[in-house]
């Protein structure tokens, strides 16, 4: 594949638009991307995401601080991945996932080139090129591959959706503002605006 200059979210947008045409992907059409190229490959798409705004940084930021303080804190054996980190979901080669966070409680799925298998937490902060995706169908990969507990961080709604796959009946909306209460790691609260 050819390098792509990636002006904004709407030049992605209209790029992914054009790959939903072509033909079906593999990881081997990830693997030949240049370096410094951000995709994902679920089902066999390639989806190209656009360089993240300053509040995608800051929340991403300030969750993944307040989740590794926490899990260091308690000594837990769990450990936290902030993106890029690859997360290969399935065996068949055709969901190479790049959550914006994650958490992997057994060290044997992690490998140097990323997760190989379903993480335990999963946290998408929602921009305008990855809207559908998280929303859609990255919440049924996470939930139908096993993942516990995820989170969709939306600065524009200003709320967090968090998931308990679980029992859904924990499912929660909070204000982007609100300490956010884990139901993996019971005491944690984070709040994703409060550096």
């Amino acid at each position: 594949m050819e390098r792509q200059a990636f002006v904004g979210e709407d030049e992605v947008i209209r790029m992914n638009v054009e790959l939903a045409m072509r033909r079906d992907f593999t990881m081997e059409d990830i693997k030949d991307l240049p370096e410094g190229v951000r995709a994902e490959l679920i089902d066999g798409q390639i989806f190209y995401f656009a360089a993240p705004k300053e509040i995608h940084q800051r929340l991403l930021g300030n969750l993944y601080f307040g989740i590794r303080e926490y899990v260091k804190k308690n000594e837990g054996t769990c450990k936290v991945y902030m993106a890029p980190f690859a997360v290969n979901l399935s065996e068949d080669g055709k969901n190479y996932l790049e959550p914006d966070m994650i958490v992997v409680c057994d060290k044997n799925k992690i490998k140097e080139d990323g997760c190989y298998g379903t993480p335990d937490f999963v946290i998408e902060i929602i921009s305008k090129s990855t809207k559908a995706r998280d929303y859609g169908i990255k919440t049924l990969k996470y939930r139908n591959s096993g993942v516990k507990e995820y989170w969709i961080v939306d600065p524009v709604r200003e709320i967090v959706l968090t998931y308990w796959f679980e029992d859904e009946t924990f499912n929660t909306i909070y204000g982007i503002n609100d300490e956010i209460e884990s139901k993996l790691f019971p005491g944690l609260t984070v709040n994703a605006m409060k550096e």
